[in-house]
């Protein structure tokens, strides 16, 4: 792609809590030095029963089954964005996709999203870039977080970015130099909890609010060793059903009160991170905002910090939107992951393009 702006992508994501296939048109374009956005279109598509039970066992599946569901769910993302174009006024100039993240195991130089990029580019005849993260994995990063770039470039006015996804995570500045890790879990717990109880979710925090804290439970939670690791980091699945799950499993408590123990341990978590980094304003996206509970416990233990809540548009699909700027980067050939986040050996412009 040639430097010509402005320039229309479309971001189109599926995160770890498999809540939906999220895709954003915008159209880019930068005044002096200064990147902006304009939202054309948005929209939320449900992954349907069995995209999602797939999905959700892919880590199990072996190595043919993986690579027909790659396959598969191509094939259901490229139809979707066929279906959401037909009702846009205009056609991107490329596609970024997320892709679904299967195995994510930076330590051992692995990590693994699946949708094809080539199936993609192949049925709605748009240029896709995919395949984020195997480039940083490959220079000795976290391949995650992805987002910090467009954090910065996009929402720099904000001291940081909190993200409350499958997992929270965060970016911000410190000393000129962009730092972002993931904090947490979230969603993924939450909503996990609250499918025990019949519920996809726990609509507002009201089950959680409604439970009591569970100290032993609560404790073992945040003596995690994850939570002592400075620097570069980043959680998976793996993570997940080994550190946390297990925990829940082996209690004993109602589901309220293991509800209300999860929402205490996630608030706690992400205000340590932001006192001890002492910000004092931070713009929370994601999911997890609309659970009113868990934002009225991150409120009361970081009083000092501005927590902004965007407009739903930009809450919903706020990484969407960021995954579209990074396939601009990286067809324009510019950095689109950073090293001092990620602990790579340099930054790096990621992405596979299928033309």
């Amino acid at each position: 792609m040639d430097n010509q702006l402005p320039v229309i992508g479309l971001g189109v994501m599926s995160g770890t809590s498999l809540d939906g296939l999220d895709m954003a048109l915008c159209r880019f374009t930068r005044l002096d030095e200064t990147w902006r956005y304009d939202i054309l279109r948005c929209d939320t598509v449900d992954l349907g029963d069995d995209i999602r039970r797939r999905l959700s066992t892919a880590d199990t599946l072996s190595g043919l089954d993986l690579m027909l569901l790659d396959r598969d769910f191509a094939t259901f993302t490229a139809t979707q964005i066929n279906r959401f174009l037909e009702k846009a006024a205009v056609r991107p100039d490329f596609i970024a996709s997320h892709g679904q993240t299967v195995f994510h195991q930076p330590d051992r130089g692995l990590t693994v999203q699946i949708g094809s990029g080539a199936v993609i580019a192949a049925l709605t005849g748009i240029t896709t870039v995919c395949d984020f993260r195997t480039t940083d994995v490959a220079l000795g990063g976290q391949g995650a977080p992805l987002v910090p770039i467009g954090d910065k470039l996009l929402f720099g006015s904000y001291e940081a970015c909190l993200n409350l996804g499958g997992f929270s995570n965060i970016s911000f500045d410190s000393n000129g130099i962009r730092r972002a890790f993931d904090v947490s879990p979230c969603n993924m717990l939450l909503n996990r909890l609250a499918q025990k109880m019949g519920l996809p979710y726990d609509k507002d925090g009201m089950n959680g609010r409604d439970g009591y804290i569970y100290r032993p439970l609560l404790d073992q939670l945040n003596q995690i060793p994850f939570y002592q690791t400075e620097g570069a980091k980043s959680l998976g699945k793996e993570w997940f059903d080994t550190e946390i799950w297990p925990l829940f499993e082996q209690s004993e408590l109602c589901v309220t009160d293991q509800l209300r123990t999860a929402v205490e341990h996630i608030a706690i978590q992400i205000t340590n991170i932001l006192k001890h980094h002492e910000i004092k304003s931070v713009l929370v996206t994601g999911g997890g905002t609309k659970n009113l509970f868990l934002m009225d416990r991150i409120r009361l233990f970081a009083p000092d910090t501005m927590v902004v809540i965007p407009q739903e548009t930009i809450v919903d699909f706020k990484e969407a939107i960021v995954f579209a700027f990074l396939g601009l980067l990286r067809l324009r050939g510019e950095a689109n992951c950073l090293a001092s986040v990620t602990g790579a050996t340099e930054d790096c412009c990621g992405g596979a393009v299928y033309n």
